[in-house]
């Protein structure tokens, strides 16, 4: 971990916060079908209906929140923005565990996503505490922090649903109250005078935010490749519960299980790997591995039919995620001191629309490409489509590729 010895502790509890936001997505997924047909009843392919609009919502208010939350905590400081979410998140869990019927749900979804749009605030923290050489590598265990996530979101609703649908949410509860009391202790403000930049609501939202801070240079190409890739990666979020119950007849203990191990691969390979390949590759060459280590990764869900093979697939699928903590060093490295929360919140935008947009468009696709009346039978749709964009990502980013960024 390239932070001073005196950050380490806030550092970690950074990261366990990260975790907690992840969860907020991994969590839900491997009772999601089971916990739908208990409310609403209906088929497979309904159920994973609603499941992409309360994946939506979620990601809907990550979007209209991030860059206000991001500007708040430029002017008052990470400390209090983070704790007030906290206590926001268990709260919400709460309700998640009581809630009788979708809409109780959806509005639940709602609010978790405000609360999780504090992801802009823990990683502009990181970027005040980390040099600029090391900000692509401490970014990297942004991305382990939401890997890792993966691992105990899906294993908690996997191994915790088998005693019933509500059971996962009570464990999010206690562990988002256990962090607060940690962040209450070990977490100082790194926002000083100097650094302090007024509150603006007309930069403190997305379009004003993109205005102002994507007249960067060379920042808007960032953003672009950031949105793509995120949207293609959000396939796995949206639809694997789906798609491997169709595909495979898994149960939640087995997608949990899947994830679980999806999310070690992250972890590893941006918490680990990165560290050994952004020094010998730079930030540019990471990036275009992983485009094109993803264009064949998708290709390879897409077509897999064996259970066994699917299992040894998810974890190897990882080693493309090189991408988002490469192309979050060179967007860091282009914005000031005082920018880092506004982008951060930006890019959380990038990453919410990306949320809003794809579990509805994978989704919809999974539902046709899956409906019995029409005579298909073909699961893995959603992965042929975040190949296309692979492609695209590369259509854009070879013909203009970029040097590395420099502080």
């Amino acid at each position: 971990m390239s932070t001073p010895k005196s950050n380490r502790l806030p550092f970690v509890f950074i990261l366990i916060t990260l975790i907690i936001d992840a969860m907020g997505i991994g969590l839900i997924l491997p009772v999601l079908p089971d916990l739908i047909g208990e409310l609403e009843g209906g088929t497979l392919g309904q159920a994973a209906l609603w499941g992409g609009v309360l994946a939506t919502s979620y990601a809907v208010m990550q979007f209209l929140c991030g860059p206000t939350i991001g500007s708040l905590s430029d002017r008052f400081g990470r400390r209090p923005i983070l704790l007030v979410s906290l206590a926001v998140m268990a709260a919400d869990y709460v309700v998640m565990a009581f809630a009788g019927s979708i809409w109780l749900l959806l509005a639940a979804r709602i609010v978790g996503g405000i609360a999780a749009a504090t992801q802009s605030t823990a990683t502009a923290f990181i970027a005040d505490i980390s040099r600029p050489e090391d900000k692509s590598k401490n970014f990297g265990l942004v991305g382990a922090s939401f890997g890792i996530g993966f691992v105990v979101g899906p294993l908690i609703g996997g191994v915790l649903g088998e005693f019933g649908t509500r059971a996962p949410f009570y464990a999010a509860a206690v562990l988002a109250s256990f962090n607060l009391i940690l962040g209450w202790y070990v977490l100082p403000e790194t926002v000083t005078d100097k650094i302090r930049r007024p509150f603006d609501w007309r930069r403190a939202n997305p379009l004003g935010a993109f205005r102002h801070i994507g007249a960067l240079p060379g920042l808007k190409r960032y953003l672009a490749l950031f949105f793509l890739y995120e949207f293609a990666f959000f396939v796995y979020p949206a639809i694997w519960a789906y798609f491997t119950r169709a595909q495979f007849g898994w149960e939640p203990g087995m997608v949990g299980l899947s994830l679980g191990l999806f999310g070690i691969a992250i972890a590893f390979v941006q918490g680990v790997l990165i560290r050994v390949v952004i020094p010998r590759l730079g930030e540019t060459n990471a990036i275009l591995y992983g485009f094109v280590f993803n264009f064949f990764a998708f290709i390879a869900l897409g077509l897999v039919t064996s259970p066994t093979l699917a299992l040894i697939l998810t974890p190897m699928i990882a080693l493309g995620a090189v991408v988002t903590p490469a192309l979050q060093g060179c967007m860091s490295k282009i914005a000031g001191a005082d920018q880092q929360g506004e982008l951060q919140g930006l890019v959380s935008s990038f990453r919410s629309v990306a949320a809003i947009l794809s579990p509805l468009v994978m989704t919809q696709i999974f539902f046709f490409s899956t409906d019995p009346a029409r005579g298909i039978d073909m699961p893995g749709a959603p992965f042929f489509l975040s190949m296309c964009i692979m492609a695209l990502c590369l259509a854009i980013f070879l013909p203009r590729r970029a040097t590395p960024v420099t502080a």
